[in-house]
């Protein structure tokens, strides 16, 4: 998504308004300009970001995920897996925020050493999710059962796996 065009709307938009000030406001205007442009476009990418996020939610278990490419964002959709079922949660109706929150969202920075971010990558992409999207399950699934997040194994059956000896 090229954002150059809003970016010179919002340009021509504040030289409109430094007309009205005079021949200070209107050099004024032109020196904010260049450091403005950074600055409107980190807001854009963070509105979108935002507008995504309440997407996803929608979308769940698919995602749609901001990239950024040079300047300008991109957007990776990523459909929920086919014949897999989506399990709502047992301690709430499908659609309800679980009891005691207000059904927003929070965003937290995650630093994962590289190795470790490399499996959650590939876990996610086992299960068609985007990375975000599984790491919810996966602290979901801890929080509320203690148990790991289920995972795809080898032969790409979603499922746990036992150990141990039979008789």
């Amino acid at each position: 998504m090229d954002l150059s065009p809003y970016v010179d709307t919002l340009r021509r938009e504040l030289a409109v308004a430094a007309e009205a000030g005079g021949e200070e406001a209107r050099e004024l205007a032109r020196r904010l300009t260049a450091p403005l442009e950074s600055a409107a476009r980190l807001t854009m990418l963070g509105v979108l970001s935002a507008a995504m996020d309440e997407v996803t939610r929608e979308l769940a278990p698919g995602s749609v995920d901001v990239r950024l490419r040079g300047l300008d964002p991109d957007f990776v959709v990523t459909p929920a897996p086919q014949g897999v079922p989506v399990e709502p949660s047992p301690a709430a109706p499908a659609g309800a925020p679980p009891e005691g929150e207000e059904g927003g969202t929070a965003r937290i920075n995650l630093r994962l050493p590289a190795h470790l971010k490399s499996r959650a990558e590939e876990a996610a992409s086992r299960e068609g999710l985007s990375v975000n999207a599984w790491l919810v399950r996966a602290v979901s699934a801890a929080v509320d059962g203690g148990s790991r997040p289920r995972t795809a194994d080898r032969s790409g059956t979603v499922g746990q796996s036992f150990t141990g000896w039979v008789r």
